[in-house]
């Protein structure tokens, strides 16, 4: 009796879990009908990129420039084993592109960017707006929904790239400025060592994890409980979903590019 109800519990977490997914992806395939719409009011979109980015540019930058130097330093303590200091820049220019700076910058979106945007359609389902939209015959997912989450998903992958200039000027500082390297071989070696390829395969995971953070969000905050419990549990599945997904995302297009 007792295995049969672990199996029957097992089954039922499953079926929980695929129609999540499946809600998800349905939610998700309703968003991008509504996006063109959404698009032929353009400065409503740019309003919501700068929310999600450009109010996030502080800390990417900060978080950027401090992993730039750390990457610094613990790549010149490798690299000086094998009498290899020179290839700093390369060891940091392909951290930062293919690795450190997608995925930092995808969880450092989640906890602030993306929380912000579930906690604000949170509290618009919680006060009964969402409902007013809808009985005015005005679709929320256009109005609403869309904007954030076009502007989540092109402000990933442009604090992408700040994060990974922003930490190849602290792998710099750090290597050049501090542990001697020469300027010229940082740079050049840097030059001609990376490729489109890789620069494309960050570009690719920074454009999925974006997708995938305000995908989350939006749908947190759209279906959360109209209670303020429930918009501080949605904010914290934003956060611990996005998380783990973006992990999981990273390694499937590592395997995937590799």
């Amino acid at each position: 009796m007792k295995s049969t109800a672990n199996g029957a519990g097992g089954r039922g977490w499953i079926s929980r879990v695929l129609g999540e997914v499946g809600a998800v992806a349905l939610f998700l395939a309703r968003i991008l009908r509504q996006c063109v719409p959404a698009l032929r009011s353009p400065r409503h979109v740019i309003v919501q990129t700068y929310n999600a980015g450009g109010r996030s540019l502080i800390i990417v930058m900060l978080s950027g420039l401090f992993v730039g130097m750390v990457l610094g330093l613990q790549g010149y303590d490798l690299l000086q084993r094998f009498g290899s200091e020179s290839a700093l820049g390369v060891a940091a220019a392909l951290g930062l592109i293919k690795e450190l700076g997608p995925v930092v910058t995808a969880l450092l979106f989640a906890g602030r960017a993306g929380t912000s945007l579930t906690s604000e359609i949170g509290l618009m389902r919680a006060t009964d707006q969402l409902t007013a939209m809808e009985m005015m015959a005005v679709d929320p997912v256009r109005r609403v929904v869309a904007p954030r989450f076009i502007g989540g998903v092109v402000a990933v992958p442009l604090l992408t790239a700040i994060f990974d200039v922003v930490g190849l000027l602290g792998a710099h500082l750090v290597g050049v400025g501090l542990m001697g390297v020469e300027s010229g071989s940082f740079w050049s070696q840097m030059q001609s060592a990376v490729e489109f390829k890789d620069v494309n395969e960050g570009l690719i995971k920074s454009l999925c994890f974006g997708l995938a953070c305000s995908l989350i969000a939006v749908y947190q905050g759209y279906h959360t409980e109209p209670t303020a419990s429930g918009v501080g549990l949605a904010t914290t599945r934003t956060v611990v979903i996005s998380a783990v997904l973006t992990l999981v995302l990273d390694y499937m297009l590592t395997a995937a590019f590799l």
